[in-house]
């Protein structure tokens, strides 16, 4: 899992870096706003001291001694995160309807995926093989139905997602955000049932990074001066690095299994 592990880091440390010079949590995708905007204004120091754990998380996870304290601190932080979500799961339903629930969902799960693989990378220096097993089942669990939750975000939000596709792509902005929204759902199953799982997690992650390449990168050159632009492209590396992770920890589990097999 070194190199998903990498990525992840990567994205954990440029997500801090972002934070500290805006020197407050990304309204879009750490939205600490929905606990009123009182809280929001009076949050600078909490969001440069969480931006420094996301940096230091970053840095000693990817160390072979301090990897299971790197995997705590980026947990603890991507916590914060999904609480700033929860207020939404109400507001949301109450001024959007189920679009706004769906999206709240879709925020939160955000956050599960990345802690999700961060208690992959936790359990697997643990010596204590059912507790492992235990971690390893509830991650994937939130893996699948988190990549549920996002294939109805975009199914439910279809012209939201749209804009997002580049224009000269052919087929239209509509048609990549139902084949996107389609994919999301067909990976959780496949990750839910365990069948074909590794493949469904490897296209998965190929296509968080087409869709950095494509939709989100662009934002960069067209909107560098917002914190909302630099925050969504840093978490969906971060979100690269994690489904990385449950790929590569999906094909170990089978080469154990074919190899106990082999044995007996």
């Amino acid at each position: 899992m070194r190199i998903g592990v990498s990525v992840l880091a990567i994205g954990a440390v440029a997500t801090g870096i972002v934070d500290l010079i805006w020197r407050r949590f990304d309204p879009a995708e750490q939205p600490i706003q929905a606990f009123g905007d009182q809280v929001a204004a009076h949050s600078m120091v909490f969001a440069c001291v969480v931006a420094l754990v996301l940096i230091v998380g970053g840095i000693t996870i990817v160390q072979p001694r301090t990897v299971r304290l790197g995997s705590v601190l980026l947990a603890v932080a991507y916590c914060v995160f999904a609480i700033f979500w929860s207020p939404r799961l109400t507001t949301g339903f109450e001024y959007l309807g189920w679009a706004g629930l769906t999206g709240a969902l879709g925020g939160l799960a955000q956050e599960a995926i990345v802690i999700a693989a961060l208690a992959i990378v936790f359990a697997s220096g643990s010596s204590d093989a059912g507790w492992a097993q235990r971690v390893a089942l509830i991650a994937r669990w939130v893996f699948g139905v988190s990549a549920l939750l996002f294939g109805i975000a975009h199914l439910a939000n279809i012209a939201g997602i749209a804009r997002m596709v580049p224009q000269w792509m052919p087929l239209g902005g509509n048609v990549w955000a139902v084949v996107t929204g389609i994919a999301f759902i067909l990976a959780g199953i496949a990750i839910l049932s365990g069948i074909l799982d590794v493949v469904a997690a490897r296209l998965l992650t190929l296509m968080l990074a087409v869709f950095s390449a494509l939709a989100l990168a662009p934002q960069l050159v067209s909107s560098s001066h917002e914190q909302s632009a630099w925050g969504v492209n840093v978490y969906n590396v971060t979100a690269i690095g994690a489904v990385w992770v449950l790929a590569d920890w999906l094909a170990s589990r089978r080469v154990d299994r074919l190899s106990f097999s082999d044995e007996r």
